[in-house]
C-alpha cells in the first residue's frame, strides 16, 4: 500500500553536495519523514516551492550560482511564513547573527549532527502546524464556506456554524496531526471523521474502532494485532486495525472510556509512530492518521485523573466540536425531508407532504439524542403513516407530550424566573399562553400540547382573555 506523505507539504533539502543531501534524507526517512525533496541547484528552489509548496527548507549557505544567504532573502520575501533552517560549516557568531537577521528560523552546523538536525526540523514543522491551526481558527470566526463541499456529502446542513466547521476541517485535514472530535451522542462524530479522511487526500482506508468496554489486552490486540503463540489460542498471527489503516485514518470512538494503561499505549503510538503486536519483540512503525472522538467532558476526566493530561494535549492538536441539533434548528427542514424520503424508499411508500406545523412542533423539542434521534423519529412516523401527509401524532408520542402527567416533576425555579414584583395568576397564565403561541407560530393545537392543555381549553382561554393569535391556519392533527 502507498505510504502517506509525512509531512503533507515537503521538506526541501538544498545542498550542492549530493552525499550530504542523501545523508539528510536518510536521517529524516528513518524518523518517519518521507516527503523529502533534494535539490542541488539553488536557482530552482523558488520555482519548486511555488509549484509544490513546502513545510520547511533546509538550506546550505555555501553554494554555486546562488548563495544560500541570497536565496534565504528571496524565500523570506516570497514566503514569509516558511521556516528556513540554514546549514553552515562556519558557526561564527557573525554568520549566525546574519542568518537570523535575514529571517532564518534556525541554523545547524556541519558536520551534521542527526539529533540536532531532527530536532530543528521537528520544531519548524510544529511552528507550521500552529500557523495552520491559527489560520483555521480565524476562518471559523468568519463567514467562510468549504471549497470542496463534496468532502461533506454525508452531512446535510445549511447552518452557518456547521459550514464554518467544514471550512476548518478542510484546512487542518491534510496536516496528519491527531484530531479530537467532540459533541453529544448522535451529532455525527463519525461522519465528521470520515469527512476529515476524505479531505486529507490519504490513499489508505478509513478504519473505525469503538474503544468503549475494551480492557487493556483487548485494546492492544484490536489495534496492534498479535503474533502466533502470543497467548493461548493464538494459533495464527493477526494484523491489528493500525496496520489496516496504513496510509489512511484510524478513528477511535469513545476515547474518554479508555483505561489508563491503554492510554499509555496510545500515547506512544501518537508520539513515536510505533507499536508492538502482542508477543512481538520488534516494533512496527505506522503512518496512519489518528482521529479520536468522545461525548465525555474532558475537564471532568482530567480533574478526576481518569484521563492522562499528556495524551489529551497530544490528541487535541486540532479540535472539531459539533453543536447539538437544538443549536442548529434551521437544519430541521433539510434533515426531516431527507430522512422522510429515505424512510419512504425503505418502506416502499410514496413521497410525503411535510406540513409546516410539524417543524413548529419539532423546534420546541430539545433532541437529547440529536440527529440520530430525529432520524429514528422520522422513520417511526413514516412507518405508521397511512396518508400522504406526515402527521404529528407519532412525533408527539416520542417527544413525551402526550404523557405530561407521568413526567418527573422539574423544580419550578428551573423553569420560571420572577422579578421584584410578583405577577398575578391571570398574568402568568396569559404570558404562558402568549409564549406557547409565539413558539408554535400561532398554532393553537401545538401550543396546547406544550403547556399540557387540550386544544379546546387553550382556545377558550385565548378567547376569554382576548389574546392575539397569528393568522396562520391551524391544521395540526389533520393527517
Amino acid at each position: 500500500m502507498e505510504n502517506a506523505l509525512q509531512p503533507d507539504l515537503s521538506v526541501i533539502v538544498v545542498d550542492d553536495d549530493e552525499n550530504v543531501a542523501k545523508a539528510i534524507v536518510r536521517i529524516l526517512n528513518i524518523n518517519g519523514l518521507n516527503n523529502i525533496i533534494a535539490e542541488s541547484d539553488s536557482s530552482k528552489v523558488l520555482e519548486l516551492i511555488q509549484q509544490k509548496g513546502a513545510s520547511v527548507v533546509l538550506l546550505d549557505i555555501t553554494m554555486p550560482k546562488l548563495g544560500g544567504d541570497k536565496l534565504l532573502e528571496q524565500i523570506v520575501a516570497a514566503f514569509p511564513h516558511l521556516p528556513v533552517i540554514m546549514a553552515t560549516a562556519n558557526d561564527s557568531i557573525d554568520m549566525v547573527v546574519n542568518c537570523m537577521k535575514k529571517g532564518a528560523f534556525n541554523y545547524i552546523t556541519k558536520p551534521l549532527d542527526g539529533s540536532r538536525l531532527l530536532a530543528s526540523v521537528n520544531a519548524a514543522l510544529q511552528v507550521m502546524e500552529l500557523r495552520r491551526e491559527n489560520e483555521a481558527l480565524r476562518s471559523k470566526s468568519r463567514n467562510i464556506r468549504p471549497v470542496h463541499p463534496e468532502f461533506f456529502q454525508d452531512s446535510l446542513t445549511g447552518n452557518d456554524e456547521m459550514l464554518r466547521l467544514f471550512a476548518y476541517i478542510e484546512q487542518v485535514a491534510p496536516s496528519g496531526q491527531p484530531v479530537l472530535v467532540s459533541g453529544e451522542t448522535g451529532v455525527g462524530k463519525e461522519l465528521a471523521a470520515q469527512a476529515i479522511h476524505r479531505a486529507s487526500g490519504r490513499k489508505g482506508h478509513f478504519v473505525a474502532v469503538n474503544t468503549a468496554g475494551l480492557d487493556d489486552t483487548l485494546f492492544a490486540d484490536t489495534l496492534f494485532g498479535h503474533v502466533r503463540g502470543a497467548y493461548t489460542g493464538a494459533t495464527t498471527s493477526r494484523d491489528g486495525q493500525v496496520k489496516k489503516a496504513a496510509a489512511g485514518t484510524l478513528f477511535l470512538d469513545e476515547i474518554g472510556d479508555l483505561n489508563l494503561r491503554s492510554q499509555m499505549k496510545l500515547l506512544r503510538l501518537l508520539q513515536e509512530k510505533e507499536y508492538h503486536p502482542l508477543g512481538a519483540d520488534t516494533p512496527h512503525f505506522t503512518d496512519t492518521r489518528i482521529i479520536v472522538a468522545t461525548n465525555r467532558n474532558f475537564d471532568e476526566l482530567l480533574a478526576d485523573g481518569s484521563f492522562r493530561r499528556d495524551l489529551y494535549f497530544r490528541i487535541n492538536s486540532h479540535h472539531v466540536h459539533l453543536p447539538p441539533l437544538r443549536q442548529r434548528l434551521d437544519d430541521l427542514p433539510v434533515l426531516v425531508c431527507h430522512f422522510a424520503a429515505q424512510a419512504a424508499r425503505e418502506f416502499g411508500k410514496k413521497k410525503f407532504i411535510i406540513p409546516r406545523e410539524l417543524y413548529s412542533l419539532l423546534e420546541n423539542y430539545s433532541f437529547p439524542g440529536n440527529i440520530r434521534e430525529l432520524q429514528s423519529m422520522v422513520f417511526d412516523a413514516v412507518s405508521r403513516q397511512r396518508g400522504n401527509v406526515l402527521g404529528q401524532h407519532a412525533f408527539v408520542g416520542l417527544m413525551g407530550l402526550g404523557k405530561q402527567k407521568q413526567k418527573k416533576a422539574v423544580p419550578a425555579q428551573e423553569k420560571v424566573l420572577f422579578g421584584r414584583e410578583l405577577p398575578t395568576m391571570k398574568d402568568v397564565r396569559c404570558l404562558l399562553a402568549q409564549e406557547s403561541l409565539m413558539r408554535t407560530g400561532g398554532n393553537v393545537s401545538l401550543a396546547a400540547k406544550l403547556v399540557g392543555l387540550t386544544r379546546q381549553s387553550l382556545s377558550q382561554f385565548i378567547h376569554n382573555n382576548h389574546i392575539t393569535v397569528s393568522h396562520e391556519k391551524d391544521t395540526s392533527g389533520k393527517n
